[in-house]
């Protein structure tokens, strides 16, 4: 939470703008229902005007060229429950010239600032936790800033679940989350670990060599040949450091999610514990789905 006098600045700032919001009229839709690109030229004499936008798609994203006032960020998807809905931002490299809040009835939370922004951290809050206010930076010389990010919603099973989670703990899955996770991951892969890559913030981005895909969202994995999911597969799959993935473990069940076009690791067994909990269930009829193992 903001705090002081530049806080109760902030705060009347917020109340003022959106105020005068509704008294104008003044609110622009996008006309692309999933992204949004906008100027702050358009009102650069009016440093303190602000911009409604509403999006209604489950990703796209936002480009503010030389941000100046504020834009509100309305996330409407049009889908059939938004109960434990979350939201993650992941901004561009070169995102310049704004700070990223959670704002809800003119109480600000700090979401990303600009710092955060360039490191290129993702960030994420509930969409009952209110609008995505990012407010454009004082500055006079407004030039060659840019604000960007992409957004992503992401559907929990309880409020307090984590939507995307590059710090969550290393824990082997039960055998009934095992074999769901199976069914319902974004992608499921079969394969090695070829070598690690160290990256920032402690994660790990593990280079995969793969010998059968059975399912995946959207192609984070690519194929060198072969047919019916099988042949010479890589890709990469994220993960916490601190897990030790090092090439050379065996075979593993790789299985989890994909965000912002990264796969990021769920459940791994290594490959002979999952293909002998799969056989059990499926002898006693109990398996959730069915893949194909010759």
């Amino acid at each position: 939470m903001i705090q002081s006098g530049g806080f109760y600045r902030r705060r009347m700032f917020l109340f003022i703008l959106l105020s005068a919001l509704v008294l104008c009229g003044c609110a622009q839709y996008s006309s692309d229902q999933c992204s949004w690109t906008g100027s702050g030229l358009t009102h650069e004499s009016h440093a303190r005007d602000v911009e409604q936008v509403y999006l209604r798609c489950a990703e796209g994203s936002l480009e503010w060229l030389y941000p100046t006032g504020a834009v509100i960020v309305n996330l409407r998807p049009n889908l059939p429950s938004s109960a434990h809905l979350h939201a993650c931002v992941k901004p561009r490299r070169d995102s310049r010239g704004a700070t990223l809040y959670v704002e809800r009835a003119g109480e600000l939370r700090q979401l990303l600032s600009e710092e955060e922004q360039a490191a290129g951290l993702v960030r994420c809050f509930s969409l009952q936790e209110g609008a995505l206010f990012v407010e454009a930076s004082a500055r006079r010389d407004i030039s060659r800033r840019i604000t960007a990010f992409q957004y992503q919603l992401i559907s929990t099973q309880t409020p307090g679940d984590e939507p995307y989670s590059p710090a969550a703990p290393c824990r082997p899955c039960a055998d009934d989350e095992l074999l769901m996770a199976l069914c319902t991951s974004d992608f499921a892969v079969r394969g090695s670990i070829h070598h690690v890559e160290e990256e920032d913030e402690g994660q790990a981005s593990v280079v995969v060599t793969l010998s059968h895909v059975y399912r995946q969202k959207s192609r984070v994995f690519v194929s060198g040949g072969g047919g019916r999911g099988r042949g010479r597969w890589t890709g990469r799959v994220k993960m916490p450091l601190r897990c030790g993935p090092r090439a050379g473990q065996g075979e593993f069940l790789f299985t989890g999610a994909v965000r912002f076009g990264e796969a990021w690791l769920g459940c791994a067994p290594l490959y002979k514990d999952f293909i002998r909990l799969y056989r059990s269930a499926q002898a006693a009829g109990t398996n959730p789905c069915h893949i194909d193992t010759d």
